[in-house]
């Protein structure tokens, strides 16, 4: 079962940098210990979006394989 989240973002049709992009808007808008679902087929979402979660001092909560597209959960932790 997926990880509940406060938003979720469908960025499937977006290559990268945008999947990253719409993310870093939506934590920007978000509440502290709020949950961000981001949905990406780009393949340079698994390497981008963990990697800049760490260095923005969020939290990477979950990352799933579905089908055809990869689910990415962040918590804003500042």
């Amino acid at each position: 079962m997926p990880t509940a989240a406060t938003k979720e973002i469908d960025a499937r049709g977006s290559f990268c940098p945008g999947p990253l992009m719409e993310l870093i808007r939506a934590i920007r808008d978000a509440d502290v210990g709020d949950t961000i679902a981001i949905l990406s087929k780009d393949p340079g979402s698994r390497t981008d979006i963990p990697a800049w979660v760490a260095k923005a001092k969020h939290e990477m909560v979950e990352i799933s394989d579905e089908d055809g597209y990869s689910r990415y959960v962040v918590k804003k932790a500042r």
